[in-house]
C-alpha cells in the first residue's frame, strides 16, 4: 500500500504543477473588439455598436449603443457585461465554441438579459451570435465577428 502511495505522489504533484502552469490570462486575449452588428425588426432595423471589451475578474465589459431605425426614440446607450471566466476564454482561444451569458444595463437603468456563443475561426478571431432579450416578448438576434485585440 505504501509503495502505491509513493508511486502516486509524483503523478499528483505533476498534475498540480500543470494546473498552476496556466497562470494569468495572456494579455493578447484581454481585449476583444466586436464589429458593429445589425438585425431587422418590423419596418426597420437595429444597429448594435460596442466599445472594446476589457477582460477583468471573469467578465468582459464595455459600452454599447443601439440605434433603432426609423424609430430613433427607441435608441439607447449603456454598459454590457458578458460572463467569461479565464478558463472559458482559454477554451475559445483554443478553438472551442463556447456559450456565454451576460447583462446590458441602459442609461435609464433598464436591464436586458444577453446570451450568445463565440465560434472561433482561429485563435485570434471568429463569429459571434448575440441574443438580447429586450422584453418578455421581444428578442433581438445579432450575428457578427469578434477579434482579440490585446497586446501582442
Amino acid at each position: 500500500m505504501c509503495r502505491r502511495v509513493i508511486l502516486l505522489l509524483p503523478a499528483l504533484c505533476a498534475l498540480a504543477a500543470a494546473l498552476r502552469a496556466e497562470g494569468p490570462i495572456d494579455p493578447r486575449w484581454q481585449r476583444v473588439t466586436v464589429e458593429p452588428m445589425k438585425t431587422s425588426i418590423y419596418l426597420g432595423s437595429v444597429r448594435l455598436t460596442t466599445g472594446v471589451f476589457e477582460h477583468n475578474g471573469g467578465n468582459l465589459t464595455t459600452t454599447y449603443a443601439a440605434e433603432v431605425f426609423p424609430f430613433f426614440f427607441f435608441d439607447e446607450v449603456g454598459r454590457i457585461t458578458v460572463t467569461m471566466p479565464e478558463d472559458e476564454l482559454r477554451r475559445v482561444t483554443r478553438g472551442e465554441v463556447r456559450p456565454f451569458t451576460g447583462e446590458a444595463v441602459n442609461s435609464q437603468g433598464g436591464k436586458r438579459h444577453v446570451e450568445g456563443r463565440a465560434e472561433p475561426i482561429d485563435a485570434t478571431h471568429g463569429k459571434i451570435k448575440v441574443r438580447v432579450f429586450v422584453s418578455k416578448h421581444i428578442e433581438l438576434i445579432f450575428n457578427g465577428t469578434y477579434r482579440f485585440t490585446g497586446l501582442p
